[in-house]
Protein backbone atom coordinates (compact mmCIF):
# COMPACT_ATOMS: atom_id res chain seq x y z
CA UNK A 1 0.00 0.00 0.00
CA UNK A 2 2.62 2.55 0.94
CA UNK A 3 4.46 1.43 -2.32
CA UNK A 4 1.47 2.23 -4.19
CA UNK A 5 1.01 6.09 -2.46
CA UNK A 6 4.24 6.48 -3.18
CA UNK A 7 4.05 5.82 -7.02
CA UNK A 8 1.30 8.14 -7.32
CA UNK A 9 2.87 10.74 -5.24
CA UNK A 10 6.09 10.54 -8.04
CA UNK A 11 4.32 9.52 -10.70
CA UNK A 12 0.39 10.19 -10.93
CA UNK A 13 -0.11 13.49 -8.52
CA UNK A 14 2.75 15.79 -10.49
CA UNK A 15 1.77 14.70 -14.13
CA UNK A 16 -2.01 15.47 -12.94
CA UNK A 17 -1.33 19.08 -11.61
CA UNK A 18 0.68 19.90 -14.80
CA UNK A 19 -1.57 18.72 -17.02
CA UNK A 20 -4.67 20.47 -15.29
CA UNK A 21 -3.21 23.80 -15.07
CA UNK A 22 -2.06 23.63 -18.86
CA UNK A 23 -5.86 22.51 -19.91
CA UNK A 24 -6.89 25.39 -17.26
CA UNK A 25 -4.96 27.62 -18.86
CA UNK A 26 -5.73 27.14 -22.47
CA UNK A 27 -9.52 27.08 -21.58
CA UNK A 28 -9.01 30.75 -19.67
CA UNK A 29 -7.58 31.45 -23.26
CA UNK A 30 -10.71 30.47 -25.33
CA UNK A 31 -12.89 32.24 -22.26
CA UNK A 32 -11.33 35.53 -21.84
CA UNK A 33 -11.50 35.79 -25.54
CA UNK A 34 -15.27 34.83 -25.87
CA UNK A 35 -15.93 37.45 -22.64
CA UNK A 36 -13.92 40.62 -24.46
CA UNK A 37 -15.81 40.01 -27.54
CA UNK A 38 -18.92 39.59 -25.33
CA UNK A 39 -19.57 36.10 -25.65
CA UNK A 40 -22.47 34.90 -23.20
CA UNK A 41 -20.61 31.51 -21.23
CA UNK A 42 -22.47 29.48 -19.01
CA UNK A 43 -19.54 27.26 -17.62
CA UNK A 44 -16.10 27.18 -17.08
CA UNK A 45 -15.01 24.08 -15.24
CA UNK A 46 -11.70 22.65 -14.28
CA UNK A 47 -11.62 19.04 -14.03
CA UNK A 48 -14.79 16.74 -15.49
CA UNK A 49 -17.65 14.78 -13.85
CA UNK A 50 -19.56 15.53 -11.04
CA UNK A 51 -18.76 19.22 -9.25
CA UNK A 52 -17.01 18.77 -6.41
CA UNK A 53 -17.85 22.93 -5.47
CA UNK A 54 -19.37 25.18 -7.98
CA UNK A 55 -20.42 28.65 -7.58
CA UNK A 56 -21.85 31.49 -10.22
CA UNK A 57 -20.67 34.62 -10.28
CA UNK A 58 -22.92 38.28 -11.12
CA UNK A 59 -22.80 37.31 -14.90
CA UNK A 60 -24.19 34.04 -14.82
CA UNK A 61 -21.40 31.72 -15.65
CA UNK A 62 -20.58 29.01 -13.69
CA UNK A 63 -17.55 28.44 -12.01
CA UNK A 64 -16.80 24.58 -11.03
CA UNK A 65 -13.87 22.03 -10.20
CA UNK A 66 -14.97 18.58 -11.49
CA UNK A 67 -13.82 15.55 -9.64
CA UNK A 68 -11.24 14.14 -12.70
CA UNK A 69 -8.71 16.33 -12.87
CA UNK A 70 -7.67 15.65 -15.90
CA UNK A 71 -8.03 19.31 -17.92
CA UNK A 72 -10.93 21.07 -18.08
CA UNK A 73 -13.55 22.91 -20.64
CA UNK A 74 -15.53 26.41 -21.26
CA UNK A 75 -19.40 25.75 -22.30
CA UNK A 76 -20.93 28.67 -24.17
CA UNK A 77 -24.61 29.85 -23.74
CA UNK A 78 -26.35 27.91 -26.80
CA UNK A 79 -23.80 25.09 -27.33
CA UNK A 80 -26.16 22.42 -28.25
CA UNK A 81 -23.90 20.54 -30.80
CA UNK A 82 -20.51 19.50 -29.97
CA UNK A 83 -18.77 21.95 -32.86
CA UNK A 84 -20.38 25.11 -31.81
CA UNK A 85 -21.03 25.85 -35.35
CA UNK A 86 -25.01 24.69 -36.08
CA UNK A 87 -25.87 24.46 -39.46
CA UNK A 88 -28.34 26.47 -41.42
CA UNK A 89 -31.64 25.19 -40.02
CA UNK A 90 -30.31 24.91 -36.82
CA UNK A 91 -29.13 28.24 -36.47
CA UNK A 92 -32.92 29.80 -37.65
CA UNK A 93 -34.30 27.23 -34.78
CA UNK A 94 -31.83 28.42 -32.24
CA UNK A 95 -31.97 32.35 -32.64
CA UNK A 96 -36.11 31.78 -32.75
CA UNK A 97 -35.70 29.99 -29.26
CA UNK A 98 -33.66 32.74 -27.77
CA UNK A 99 -35.74 35.77 -29.35
CA UNK A 100 -38.58 33.83 -27.63
CA UNK A 101 -37.17 33.75 -24.54
CA UNK A 102 -34.86 37.06 -23.79
CA UNK A 103 -35.75 39.29 -26.65
CA UNK A 104 -35.07 40.78 -30.26
CA UNK A 105 -31.16 40.75 -29.83
CA UNK A 106 -30.13 38.79 -27.43
CA UNK A 107 -29.28 36.36 -30.06
CA UNK A 108 -26.09 38.38 -30.68
CA UNK A 109 -24.79 37.95 -27.26
CA UNK A 110 -24.17 33.73 -28.43
CA UNK A 111 -21.62 32.52 -30.07
CA UNK A 112 -22.97 30.87 -32.96
CA UNK A 113 -24.06 34.47 -34.11
CA UNK A 114 -20.88 36.02 -33.50
CA UNK A 115 -18.87 37.47 -36.53
CA UNK A 116 -16.95 34.66 -38.44
CA UNK A 117 -13.54 36.09 -37.08
CA UNK A 118 -14.36 36.77 -33.67
CA UNK A 119 -15.38 32.87 -33.94
CA UNK A 120 -12.32 32.02 -35.06
CA UNK A 121 -10.23 33.94 -32.60
CA UNK A 122 -12.09 32.63 -29.74
CA UNK A 123 -10.92 29.03 -30.80
CA UNK A 124 -7.38 29.91 -31.92
CA UNK A 125 -7.04 31.33 -28.60
CA UNK A 126 -7.16 28.34 -26.58
CA UNK A 127 -4.09 27.00 -28.46
CA UNK A 128 -2.28 30.65 -28.39
CA UNK A 129 -2.61 30.49 -24.65
CA UNK A 130 -0.41 27.63 -24.76
CA UNK A 131 2.04 29.23 -26.26
CA UNK A 132 2.19 32.23 -24.39
CA UNK A 133 2.33 30.12 -21.52
CA UNK A 134 5.35 28.59 -22.42
CA UNK A 135 6.78 31.56 -23.40
CA UNK A 136 5.73 33.10 -19.94
CA UNK A 137 7.35 29.93 -18.15
CA UNK A 138 11.08 30.17 -20.01
CA UNK A 139 10.98 33.81 -19.36
CA UNK A 140 10.37 33.30 -15.92
CA UNK A 141 12.79 30.49 -15.58
CA UNK A 142 15.18 32.50 -17.70
CA UNK A 143 15.08 35.65 -15.69
CA UNK A 144 14.97 34.29 -12.22
CA UNK A 145 17.88 32.03 -12.46
CA UNK A 146 19.78 32.62 -15.97
CA UNK A 147 20.54 30.02 -18.54
CA UNK A 148 23.16 28.26 -18.68
CA UNK A 149 24.63 28.64 -22.18
CA UNK A 150 27.53 26.82 -23.97
CA UNK A 151 29.76 29.01 -25.78
CA UNK A 152 30.49 28.61 -29.37
CA UNK A 153 34.13 27.99 -28.87
CA UNK A 154 35.28 24.18 -29.43
CA UNK A 155 36.46 22.81 -25.80
CA UNK A 156 36.82 19.36 -27.05
CA UNK A 157 35.44 16.48 -29.58
CA UNK A 158 33.85 13.26 -29.56
CA UNK A 159 36.83 10.49 -30.77
CA UNK A 160 36.33 9.30 -34.42
CA UNK A 161 32.59 11.55 -34.51
CA UNK A 162 31.09 13.34 -37.24
CA UNK A 163 32.57 17.02 -35.99
CA UNK A 164 36.08 15.15 -35.63
CA UNK A 165 35.98 13.80 -39.19
CA UNK A 166 35.04 16.94 -40.30
CA UNK A 167 38.42 18.46 -39.82
CA UNK A 168 36.58 20.94 -36.75
CA UNK A 169 39.38 21.12 -33.62
CA UNK A 170 39.43 22.51 -30.32
CA UNK A 171 39.51 26.15 -30.32
CA UNK A 172 37.61 26.88 -33.36
CA UNK A 173 34.06 28.86 -33.06
CA UNK A 174 31.26 27.74 -34.56
CA UNK A 175 29.89 31.05 -35.90
CA UNK A 176 26.64 30.07 -38.08
CA UNK A 177 24.75 27.32 -38.82
CA UNK A 178 23.72 26.99 -42.60
CA UNK A 179 25.15 30.75 -42.98
CA UNK A 180 22.25 31.82 -39.66
CA UNK A 181 24.67 33.27 -36.85
CA UNK A 182 25.12 31.24 -33.91
CA UNK A 183 24.92 32.20 -29.80
CA UNK A 184 25.44 28.93 -28.32
CA UNK A 185 26.24 25.52 -29.13
CA UNK A 186 23.23 24.81 -27.19
CA UNK A 187 21.06 26.28 -30.33
CA UNK A 188 23.18 23.94 -32.55
CA UNK A 189 22.46 20.82 -30.47
CA UNK A 190 18.83 21.53 -30.67
CA UNK A 191 18.73 21.83 -34.50
CA UNK A 192 21.14 18.86 -34.59
CA UNK A 193 19.27 16.69 -32.43
CA UNK A 194 16.28 16.34 -34.71
CA UNK A 195 18.44 15.53 -37.75
CA UNK A 196 20.49 12.26 -37.68
CA UNK A 197 21.82 11.66 -41.52
CA UNK A 198 20.83 15.36 -42.46
CA UNK A 199 24.11 16.97 -44.11
CA UNK A 200 24.84 20.66 -43.24
CA UNK A 201 27.29 23.41 -43.17
CA UNK A 202 28.91 24.72 -40.38
CA UNK A 203 30.73 28.45 -40.80
CA UNK A 204 34.20 28.02 -38.52
CA UNK A 205 36.33 30.90 -37.53
CA UNK A 206 39.83 29.73 -36.86
CA UNK A 207 42.20 33.02 -35.85
CA UNK A 208 42.11 35.34 -38.81
CA UNK A 209 40.28 32.87 -41.11
CA UNK A 210 36.92 31.70 -41.86
CA UNK A 211 35.35 28.76 -44.15
CA UNK A 212 32.66 26.36 -44.26
CA UNK A 213 32.63 23.00 -43.17
CA UNK A 214 30.25 20.01 -44.25
CA UNK A 215 29.15 17.38 -41.81
CA UNK A 216 26.00 15.28 -41.59
CA UNK A 217 24.89 13.96 -37.53
CA UNK A 218 25.51 10.85 -36.65
CA UNK A 219 22.68 8.84 -34.90
CA UNK A 220 23.25 8.34 -30.96
CA UNK A 221 20.83 6.36 -29.04
CA UNK A 222 20.17 7.73 -25.53
CA UNK A 223 17.78 6.85 -22.09
CA UNK A 224 14.49 9.10 -22.97
CA UNK A 225 13.18 10.43 -19.32
CA UNK A 226 9.82 8.54 -20.65
CA UNK A 227 11.07 5.19 -20.57
CA UNK A 228 13.48 3.59 -22.97
CA UNK A 229 15.84 4.64 -25.15
CA UNK A 230 15.43 7.07 -28.15
CA UNK A 231 17.72 8.39 -31.50
CA UNK A 232 19.14 11.45 -31.86
CA UNK A 233 21.48 13.43 -34.02
CA UNK A 234 24.90 13.74 -32.90
CA UNK A 235 27.92 15.86 -33.99
CA UNK A 236 30.40 15.21 -31.38
CA UNK A 237 31.21 18.85 -30.39
CA UNK A 238 31.33 20.04 -26.45
CA UNK A 239 32.22 23.56 -25.22
CA UNK A 240 31.98 25.13 -21.71
CA UNK A 241 28.97 26.22 -20.10
CA UNK A 242 28.65 29.64 -18.23
CA UNK A 243 25.34 31.18 -16.90
CA UNK A 244 24.02 34.02 -19.25
CA UNK A 245 21.99 36.67 -17.27
CA UNK A 246 18.85 38.36 -19.04
CA UNK A 247 16.76 41.64 -18.58
CA UNK A 248 13.20 41.19 -18.05
CA UNK A 249 12.93 41.86 -21.68
CA UNK A 250 15.64 39.63 -22.74
CA UNK A 251 14.20 37.10 -20.98
CA UNK A 252 11.13 37.12 -22.55
CA UNK A 253 12.26 37.37 -26.13
CA UNK A 254 14.84 34.37 -25.06
CA UNK A 255 11.18 32.19 -23.86
CA UNK A 256 9.85 33.00 -27.29
CA UNK A 257 13.29 31.77 -28.99
CA UNK A 258 12.84 29.02 -27.03
CA UNK A 259 8.99 28.28 -27.69
CA UNK A 260 9.76 28.32 -31.35
CA UNK A 261 12.18 26.09 -31.13
CA UNK A 262 10.28 23.44 -29.39
CA UNK A 263 7.68 24.16 -32.11
CA UNK A 264 10.16 24.15 -35.25
CA UNK A 265 11.92 20.88 -33.68
CA UNK A 266 8.04 19.43 -33.68
CA UNK A 267 7.59 20.03 -37.32
CA UNK A 268 10.84 19.15 -38.23
CA UNK A 269 10.12 15.24 -36.57
CA UNK A 270 7.14 14.88 -37.72
CA UNK A 271 8.42 15.87 -41.57
CA UNK A 272 11.08 13.01 -41.10
CA UNK A 273 8.73 10.69 -39.62
CA UNK A 274 6.24 11.20 -42.44
CA UNK A 275 9.64 10.34 -44.91
CA UNK A 276 10.13 7.42 -42.95
CA UNK A 277 13.36 8.97 -41.64
CA UNK A 278 12.73 9.14 -38.15
CA UNK A 279 10.72 6.91 -35.25
CA UNK A 280 8.20 7.06 -33.38
CA UNK A 281 8.96 9.08 -30.06
CA UNK A 282 5.34 10.90 -29.52
CA UNK A 283 4.31 10.38 -25.81
CA UNK A 284 0.95 10.04 -24.23
CA UNK A 285 -0.36 10.69 -20.80
CA UNK A 286 1.97 7.44 -19.73
CA UNK A 287 5.06 8.76 -21.36
CA UNK A 288 4.15 11.73 -19.50
CA UNK A 289 3.66 10.93 -16.54
CA UNK A 290 6.93 8.95 -16.42
CA UNK A 291 8.93 12.18 -17.37
CA UNK A 292 6.74 13.83 -14.65
CA UNK A 293 7.76 11.04 -12.57
CA UNK A 294 11.42 11.16 -13.50
CA UNK A 295 11.99 14.27 -12.36
CA UNK A 296 10.77 14.11 -8.98
CA UNK A 297 12.93 11.26 -8.43
CA UNK A 298 16.07 12.81 -9.68
CA UNK A 299 15.22 16.25 -7.65
CA UNK A 300 14.84 13.79 -4.34
CA UNK A 301 18.16 12.06 -5.08
CA UNK A 302 19.76 15.03 -5.57
CA UNK A 303 18.77 16.53 -2.72
CA UNK A 304 20.21 13.86 -0.97
CA UNK A 305 23.47 13.79 -2.94
CA UNK A 306 24.18 17.28 -3.29
CA UNK A 307 21.93 19.11 -0.55
CA UNK A 308 19.87 21.30 -2.85
CA UNK A 309 16.86 23.14 -2.10
CA UNK A 310 14.22 20.21 -2.89
CA UNK A 311 11.35 22.43 -3.67
CA UNK A 312 13.05 24.73 -5.40
CA UNK A 313 14.51 22.26 -7.92
CA UNK A 314 11.23 20.80 -8.55
CA UNK A 315 9.56 24.21 -9.09
CA UNK A 316 11.81 24.44 -11.35
CA UNK A 317 11.83 21.58 -13.26
CA UNK A 318 8.23 21.38 -13.50
CA UNK A 319 8.11 24.89 -14.59
CA UNK A 320 10.20 23.63 -17.51
CA UNK A 321 8.60 20.80 -18.37
CA UNK A 322 4.82 22.53 -18.19
CA UNK A 323 6.41 25.06 -21.08
CA UNK A 324 7.35 22.24 -23.34
CA UNK A 325 4.08 20.27 -22.71
CA UNK A 326 2.23 23.74 -23.17
CA UNK A 327 3.56 23.83 -26.50
CA UNK A 328 2.62 20.33 -27.14
CA UNK A 329 -1.04 20.23 -26.04
CA UNK A 330 -0.92 23.78 -28.40
CA UNK A 331 0.23 22.02 -31.51
CA UNK A 332 -1.86 19.31 -30.98
CA UNK A 333 -4.65 21.25 -30.53
CA UNK A 334 -3.89 22.86 -34.23
CA UNK A 335 -4.55 19.42 -35.74
CA UNK A 336 -7.14 19.81 -38.54
CA UNK A 337 -9.49 16.97 -36.49
CA UNK A 338 -13.13 17.93 -36.05
CA UNK A 339 -12.71 17.46 -32.21
CA UNK A 340 -10.01 19.71 -32.01
CA UNK A 341 -9.47 23.67 -32.08
CA UNK A 342 -8.49 23.41 -35.59
CA UNK A 343 -11.13 21.26 -36.94
CA UNK A 344 -13.22 23.92 -35.88
CA UNK A 345 -10.86 26.49 -37.52
CA UNK A 346 -11.31 23.99 -40.11
CA UNK A 347 -15.25 24.26 -40.41
CA UNK A 348 -14.64 27.71 -40.28
CA UNK A 349 -12.65 27.82 -43.60
CA UNK A 350 -15.35 26.01 -44.81
CA UNK A 351 -17.86 28.38 -43.59
CA UNK A 352 -16.01 31.93 -45.27
CA UNK A 353 -15.55 29.99 -48.89
CA UNK A 354 -19.27 28.62 -49.01
CA UNK A 355 -20.55 31.27 -47.04
CA UNK A 356 -22.97 29.48 -44.38
CA UNK A 357 -22.03 26.95 -42.25
CA UNK A 358 -21.16 23.15 -43.02
CA UNK A 359 -24.53 20.52 -42.91
CA UNK A 360 -25.41 19.17 -39.66
CA UNK A 361 -24.80 15.67 -41.05
CA UNK A 362 -21.65 16.45 -42.52
CA UNK A 363 -20.24 17.81 -38.91
CA UNK A 364 -21.70 14.84 -37.24
CA UNK A 365 -19.59 12.58 -39.79
CA UNK A 366 -16.48 14.48 -39.15
CA UNK A 367 -16.99 14.64 -35.68
CA UNK A 368 -17.29 10.61 -35.69
CA UNK A 369 -13.89 10.42 -37.86
CA UNK A 370 -12.30 13.15 -35.40
CA UNK A 371 -13.48 11.27 -32.29
CA UNK A 372 -11.78 7.33 -33.63
CA UNK A 373 -8.20 9.46 -35.30
CA UNK A 374 -8.00 10.97 -31.44
CA UNK A 375 -8.86 7.34 -29.75
CA UNK A 376 -6.56 5.86 -32.37
CA UNK A 377 -3.48 8.10 -31.96
CA UNK A 378 -4.19 7.83 -27.69
CA UNK A 379 -4.20 3.91 -27.95
CA UNK A 380 -1.22 4.38 -30.50
CA UNK A 381 0.93 5.99 -28.23
CA UNK A 382 -0.25 4.35 -25.12
CA UNK A 383 0.80 1.20 -26.49
CA UNK A 384 4.23 2.77 -27.57
CA UNK A 385 4.62 4.32 -24.33
CA UNK A 386 4.04 1.06 -22.23
CA UNK A 387 6.18 -0.88 -24.91
CA UNK A 388 9.05 1.75 -24.01
CA UNK A 389 8.58 0.96 -20.30
CA UNK A 390 9.03 -2.92 -20.70
CA UNK A 391 5.54 -3.45 -19.53
CA UNK A 392 4.59 -5.91 -22.18
CA UNK A 393 7.86 -7.56 -21.34
CA UNK A 394 7.64 -7.55 -17.68
CA UNK A 395 3.63 -9.35 -18.05
CA UNK A 396 5.24 -11.97 -20.29
CA UNK A 397 7.75 -13.10 -18.28
CA UNK A 398 5.03 -13.31 -15.39
CA UNK A 399 3.11 -15.78 -17.44
CA UNK A 400 5.95 -18.05 -19.21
Amino acid sequence: MLALLETAAIYVLPFLLIITFIVTVHELGHFLTARALGVAVDRFSVGFGRAIVSLRDRWGVEWRIGWLPLGGYVRFAGDENMASVPDQDDLAQLRARIVAREGVGSEKRYFPFKALWQRALVVAAGPMANFLLAIALFAILIGAFGEPVASTTVARLKPDSPAAAAGIRPGDVIAALNGHPLSSLDDLASYVQARAGVPMTLTIHRGANTFDVGVTPAVAVENSPVGGTVKVGELGLYSDVTMRRYSPIGAVARGAQKTWTVVAGTGEYFRRLVAGKADWQVVGFVGAARAAGAITQQAVDLSHTEHIDLGLTLAMRYLYLAAVLSVSIGLVNLLPIPILDGGHLLFYAYESVARRPLAAAAQAAGYRVGLALLVGLMLFTTWHDLQRLQVFHFLGALFS
